[in-house]
């Protein structure tokens, strides 16, 4: 049973760390896309005229935050998303080893009853001989 339960859990366990690994990814690229943007930002400043310096300073900025933004609307529900199929797993693995652990003392129980029984009728079957 032990036996059967181990090779389950791999396939139980599988695919469920990958969410919070796109979570990780969509933060970091959110924070890749801020710090594109703010080089942007200070490449345009350096670069343009007096006149043109705040417009593109904004726009630069505004894409580093967008990119912030996106990457942190694709982080947090698939970090919520990993926490709540991390409890579902954990609690199905849980009761899969309970499940096992109660067959096996329901089979040990028997296995001693069973014993029992057989002690008792051998010994209820045995010969005694009669004094005449």
């Amino acid at each position: 049973m032990e036996e059967g339960l181990l090779e389950a859990l791999p396939g139980i366990e599988r695919r469920t760390p990958y969410l919070a690994t796109f979570a990780n990814i969509a933060t970091l690229l959110g924070l890749l896309g801020t710090i594109i943007g703010l080089i942007a930002a200070f490449t345009a400043v350096a670069n343009a005229d007096p006149a043109e310096k705040a417009n593109l300073l904004s726009q630069s900025i505004s894409i580093a935050m967008n990119t912030t933004a996106f990457g942190l609307m694709a982080a947090i529900p698939l970090l919520l998303i990993h926490s709540m199929l991390q409890s579902k797993t954990s609690a199905i693995i849980e009761s899969l080893e309970i499940a096992v652990v109660k067959f096996v003392n329901v089979l040990e129980g028997n296995a001693d009853v069973m014993a029992k029984a057989a002690a008792k009728a051998a010994s209820s079957t045995k010969k005694v001989p009669r004094t005449a």
